[in-house]
Formats: C-alpha cells, structure tokens, sequence
C-alpha cells in the first residue's frame, strides 16, 4: 500500500507563504492497494488535486467521509470526476449525530453554489454508516469504523489490505470533558498494531484548556496512545489553521526527540507520499 496526502489542515484552507512546507489544503487523504484499487478519505480541498489523476478514471471512485464538517467535504463541488457523465462515485458518509450525511451533496444547493447537487451529470450513491462499528470490504480493502468524540460525530476508518493495516482517525478528542463515544481502550483495540495510524492532533499542551472539548487532540495524547497500540509510523493531520510552518517544524522536531519505540514520527506534509513497501516518506 502507499499513502498519499493531498490536503492536512484543519478547519479552514491556510494558503500563503508561512503554509507552503506543510500546506495549506484541508483534509483529503488517497489509499492506494499494489494492485492501484484505492479509497479516497475525506473530501477537503485537498481533493482538487486528484483531479487530474482521475478526470478520465473509468471504475468507480470511492470515497470515505469522516463527517460533514466543512474542512472534510468543501472540496467536492470542485472534484472535476463529479461533472463526467460517465464517472461513477461511491460515497460512504461517518454515522452523525443529526443525520446529516448528504451533506457533502447538500452544500450543493440554494443559493450557496451555482450548481445543484441534483444537476450533476456523474452517477453517486451515498451509503451512510448506520451504528458506529461497522466492517465491509471496499474495493478489495477492508474497512471497519469507530465512532469518532468529536461535536456532530463521524467516523474514523481502520483500512485492511496488502497485509497491512492503516488507521485513519481525524477529527478525535481523545479525552473529551463529557462522556466519550469511543474510550482510551476502544481506540487502543482498534488501532493495535496499526502499520500506520493517521491522527488528528490540532492542539498541543498550550492550547489547553481552552479548546478542551472542542473535538481534537493533543501531540502528547496522540503519541501516548500510538505508544500503547503498538503503532509502527505515525503521522499527525489535521494541523491547526494558525500553525506556520516553522511552528510545525518544531512541534515535529521535539517530538521526534523523544524516545517512543514508534519507526517513524511525522507532522504530515501536502504532496508527501509513504509508500509501505519500502516504509519510506517522500
């Protein structure tokens, strides 16, 4: 399997000359098996940036949708596939707490874009995640999901294939101040032995109090878990919109200090790829 990240930020796009290292796009995340079946998880403006790689695709694209935040689904009005008439796509949406999975549709219309979500020339089918645990084969990969404890909810995805294991859990409070949807141990179970565990981690020690309970984790956090679950490489998404990217580089450099046990510690870059074949970060 590799990795591609295509968008890292959280919140809201941060393009300028402090974000260019890291990027400045939202969340989008590409999965892609030896045998080039991939998912795509969420639909930030990352996403953009498949356009070309997959303007002609002529399978089906699926696409994997955490929950219906902005930051997770504002690029799909501007996914060129969506405007090919002979362009099939599969969206799964995370289990939210008001049901508003067709959301990422539904931002397609009023007076908010010119065109409408029924407009669309592109055959999609949307499948929302019923119960917070779910399993199911994808295109030759395996999937089950984890409710997310993070305000509205979603669903994070554990992505089985190649013999290896990926983890995808953005956006996640680990220890929220009210009950959580998923505890310490659920999330240690589901990522245990993860080849590569993809966390949000917006917020570090300074950040806190302040933000507690507004549906994201800490590096530290993060990184005590990975520890416990016997995680292999870890990469932090979902980078605080504030965050330059010399802040990041150091955020990245005292962690990467510390001495974990984990094979390689990263804040994610845009256009970076981790290829698990060779474990190796380009």
């Amino acid at each position: 399997m590799k990795i591609e990240f295509y968008g890292v930020r959280g919140s809201t796009p941060t393009p300028g000359k402090d974000t260019v290292l890291f990027g400045g796009n939202t969340s989008c995340v590409y999965v892609e098996l030896n045998n080039g079946n991939f998912v795509i998880l969420d639909s930030g403006t990352g996403i953009t940036k498949l356009n070309k790689k997959l303007n002609n695709y002529k399978e089906t694209i699926n696409i994997l949708v955490t929950h219906s935040h902005w930051d997770h689904i504002q690029g799909f009005p501007y996914f060129h596939p969506i405007y090919c008439p002979s362009t099939k796509i599969n969206i799964t949406t995370g289990i939210m707490e008001n049901n508003d999975n067709d959301m990422i549709l539904k931002q397609m219309s009023g007076s908010s874009h010119p065109v409408k979500y029924n407009e669309l020339p592109s055959s999609i089918t949307l499948n929302a995640i019923s119960s917070p645990q779910n399993t199911f084969k994808l295109n030759d990969f395996i999937i089950t999901t984890q409710a997310l404890n993070h305000p509205d909810g979603g669903s994070a995805y554990c992505l089985q294939g190649d013999n290896q294991k990926i983890a995808y859990v953005t956006d996640n409070e680990l220890i929220p101040p009210a009950s959580a949807a998923t505890t310490w141990d659920e999330w240690l179970k589901f990522i245990f032995n993860a080849d590569v565990l993809i966390h949000d981690a917006q917020y570090n020690n300074h950040d806190m109090p302040l933000k507690h309970g507004w549906g994201h984790s800490t590096y530290e956090q993060v990184m005590k878990l990975a520890i416990q679950a016997n995680v292999k490489q870890l990469f932090f998404i979902s980078h605080d919109p504030c965050r330059t990217d010399q802040e990041l580089l150091a955020q990245e450099q005292s962690i990467q200090s510390k001495n974990t046990g984990i094979t390689q510690i990263a804040c994610a870059k845009e256009d970076s790829t981790f290829d698990l074949n060779t474990m190796s970060l380009r």
